[in-house]
């Protein structure tokens, strides 16, 4: 075990010790830390003009369980062929899920995808995805063009509040370029 150590300069004190180096290195890694292979992937496809859908999830969360159950996911995928759905599947070891959407006839959709971010569940799971916070299972966000349209970031989906955002986000609306108000 490292010991601190404080010692008295004429200005200031400076700390010293193997933990207080550890922690910034540490820190600087996670902060400099490549994007997963799942999260360069969702990044790219975001930017196409076709609507993707981002769905965090996990197999063992049970709300997540509820959305599957109640058949919400295979219908919306399925009325909506011209939208990309990516599922991936967070803080769940690197595991993607793919034998609970199986289940529930997920995985055959030619419009999905199905991911996995590496990290664990836990203290140390990711807290962001593609410069989005992520914070909870479901999350479900809504892009196109590279923009954001919706973010639903705090439990179950209500699957025609999902569709009629799917619907507002085929239009062409935006806020770039507009003058700010003074």
């Amino acid at each position: 075990m490292s010991r601190l150590r404080l010692r008295q300069y004429s200005r200031a004190p400076v700390v010293s010790g193997l933990s207080i180096l550890t922690a910034f290195l540490t820190a600087t890694s996670l902060l400099n830390a490549e994007p997963s292979a799942a999260e360069q992937r969702v990044a790219e496809a975001i930017k196409s003009q076709q609507l993707s859908v981002v769905h965090f999830w996990a197999p063992w969360c049970s709300n997540c369980q509820a959305e599957l159950k109640d058949g919400g996911w295979i219908k919306i995928v399925k009325d909506n062929p011209n939208v990309h759905f990516y599922f991936v599947s967070v803080w769940n070891g690197g595991e993607d899920g793919t034998a609970m959407l199986r289940k529930f006839e997920i995985t055959d959709q030619p419009n999905v995808t199905i991911l996995a971010d590496p990290g664990p569940r836990g203290q140390n799971h990711i807290k962001e995805f593609a410069g989005v916070p992520l914070s909870w299972i479901p999350t479900t966000w809504i892009y196109k063009g590279g923009d954001l349209r919706y973010a639903l970031n705090y439990g179950e989906i209500r699957f025609s509040v999902l569709q009629q955002f799917l619907e507002d986000s085929q239009s062409e609306w935006s806020h770039k370029g507009e003058p700010k108000i003074d």
